[in-house]
């Protein structure tokens, strides 16, 4: 007998000879398993959880969240880590929107997800019926995936996993949705069809070398070069073409940028490391090569003040996708193909070209950062009481650097941005953050992936209204014993915790949370450890014994509220009004 077995045929076969037939569950388990796929990050619940109990019976591993969009998260940034798609499931409707959020968040940073999600049935939905949490989740998905798949039979089951995995990591990576009636899960079939039903997904990403012309086209640029600049995106990291990236960088002896998820590509106390010259390069630059970086908002659109004057640069950009290119400045010239490929092949194209950097450039890269360095180096050895941002990042850098395999996740408005600067990375991959988007939440999702795919100490920074969105993780941190350690710079507030009321009324301003609140408490509560700082001796002997124990802590690091400022470096972002600067002048300075 095959699939085409009548159900009372098979229901009569499965109570005298079981291991005879299959049904969606074990299938889906198994389409996951045959393509390398062996964490799942869910939420149980109707109509998924007994999935959950047979994958783990079935030797996977499944990282059960409070809350979907965490558990979405960290499937996304799984596929960054990876380069295999995450796995997230979640139940219907409301479940399913709660996973929405990450997977577009995977789609925009570029990161592979499969989001997996129950659902009603479809002539229930199509007639609105009023199904058990019903709703047409394919249609609501499909505008922020790169791909969108419905299951209707349990022998499709095995192509759906393969469509998914090979649309979620080709090309430009992104998030696909994959729908899955309840009805599927529990629909049977013979054991040995089932089996031939399966679909191994061969050579996915396949590598794209980039054009002969065009990287004649980019080495032309480059030879013109009087003030070139190299940016690293998370692209790059992405790629782990490491070896590719560094010897590009360093045979064209251009001083490089990373953005903040590239940083580690290079050691950050690299000589070529632009960063601590960031402004001088971007705007004094006349060739940029951009390395699976875009051009967007983090960037200013490469226009602006920040880029000097219009027109006055050169592009080189490395993309997969062609239409990255010209989205908000003429690229000179594109390179589309992965970026291991373009780098190898504007090595082999340099030999005997005579490409380097003038000296002068060199010299001015470096003194200007030396002494921005110099400057930065004092702050962030203060023994301020209560404690600044420079000071306790200063103590942060430290470990990093002493533990430099360690990865840092990092979130917040203030926290965020000084991070990025103070913070050296060592290793690729080794710094996770809130990515293009700018996603506010995503620290315990990203940090318990880190622990789960890499097995590595990881070191969660997160801001006090960051760590709010998504605290309640810590116990999914403790539940699973992850070498997490969480520090919370609590400031009182959003940006700063001193803000008042503008109307002058008992309410508390909008930016202000409950003074000192012990969010240290939270992770004792659930069997971690816990400490209260206050001054950064306090927290360098905090976090050096977390780092060491390898035990699920959080560091509650009482942080100066008036230390902070409005929307971090991005308060221009905020709409400003000429009737509101009249009305309330004292805000508006």
């Amino acid at each position: 007998m095959g699939i085409a077995e009548t159900s009372e045929s098979l229901k009569a076969r499965a109570e005298t000879a079981p291991e005879t037939l299959t049904d969606g569950f074990h299938l889906l388990i198994d389409a996951l398993k045959v393509n390398d796929i062996t964490t799942i990050y869910n939420v149980p619940g109707i109509p998924i959880t007994d999935l959950g109990r047979y994958a783990q019976a079935q030797g996977m591993r499944v990282i059960s969240f409070r809350h979907e969009q965490h558990a979405g998260y960290a499937a996304s940034v799984a596929g960054f880590l990876t380069k295999k798609p995450g796995v997230c499931m979640t139940v219907s409707a409301p479940g399913f929107l709660n996973g929405l959020t990450a997977m577009a968040n995977a789609t925009t940073n570029c990161w592979p997800m499969i989001l997996i999600s129950g659902s009603s049935e479809r002539e229930i939905v199509d007639l609105a019926q009023g199904d058990y949490e019903e709703m047409d989740q394919l249609a609501i998905a499909r505008p922020f995936c790169k791909a969108a798949y419905r299951l209707n039979h349990v022998e499709d089951i095995g192509i759906a996993i393969a469509r998914a995995i090979r649309s979620a990591v080709s090309g430009r990576p992104g998030g696909v949705y994959l729908d899955i009636p309840g009805a599927v899960l529990g629909q049977i079939m013979d054991a040995q069809e089932g089996s031939k039903s399966l679909v191994k997904v061969i050579d996915p990403a396949p590598r794209q070398s980039p054009a002969s012309d065009a990287v004649a086209r980019a080495i032309e640029v480059m030879k013109g070069a009087e003030r070139p600049l190299i940016v690293l995106g998370k692209g790059a990291a992405y790629d782990q073409s490491d070896d590719l990236v560094r010897e590009l960088v360093e045979k064209t002896g251009y001083p490089f940028l990373p953005m903040s998820m590239a940083k580690g590509l290079l050691p950050d106390v690299h000589p070529q490391c632009a960063s601590a010259a960031r402004s001088m390069v971007l705007k004094d630059s006349d060739v940029v090569i951009m390395v699976g970086a875009r051009i967007n908002w983090l960037l200013s659109h490469g226009k602006g003040k920040q880029w000097g004057e219009p027109g006055g640069k050169r592009f080189v950009q490395i993309d997969i996708s062609a239409e990255e290119m010209d989205s908000n400045v003429e690229i000179a010239a594109p390179l589309v193909g992965d970026v291991g490929s373009c780098a190898k092949a504007l090595l082999d194209a340099m030999e005997g070209e005579g490409i380097a950097p003038p000296t002068d450039w060199l010299d001015a890269v470096h003194t200007k950062a030396e002494a921005n360095m110099a400057k930065m180096a004092n702050r962030l050895r203060n023994n301020n009481n209560p404690m600044d941002y420079h000071a306790a990042l200063g103590v942060l850098k430290d470990a990093i650097t002493e533990r430099p395999d360690t990865i840092l996740v990092n979130e917040g408005a203030n926290t965020l941005d000084l991070a990025r600067s103070i913070v050296n990375v060592h290793k690729p991959r080794h710094r996770i953050d809130v990515g293009t988007w700018g996603v506010m939440g995503i620290g315990m999702g990203a940090a318990i992936a880190a622990a789960i795919e890499t097995g590595k100490q990881v070191l969660a920074v997160e801001g006090d209204s960051a760590f709010g969105f998504c605290g309640m993780e810590v116990e999914t941190i403790c539940r699973y014993k992850l070498p997490v350690c969480v520090v919370v710079f609590n400031n009182n507030g959003i940006y700063r915790g001193d803000g008042e009321n503008w109307g002058g009324g008992e309410d508390p301003s909008t930016t202000v949370f409950v003074p000192d609140a012990r969010y240290d408490k939270m992770m004792e509560a659930f069997g971690g450890d816990g400490a209260w700082v206050t001054t950064p001796d306090e927290l360098r002997q905090a976090v050096t014994a977390a780092l060491d124990s390898g035990k699920p802590t959080l560091i509650n690091a009482a942080i100066d509220p008036a230390a902070g400022k409005e929307s971090g470096n991005i308060g221009n972002l905020n709409p400003q009004s000429i009737v509101a600067q009249a009305r309330y002048p004292q805000v508006h300075k």
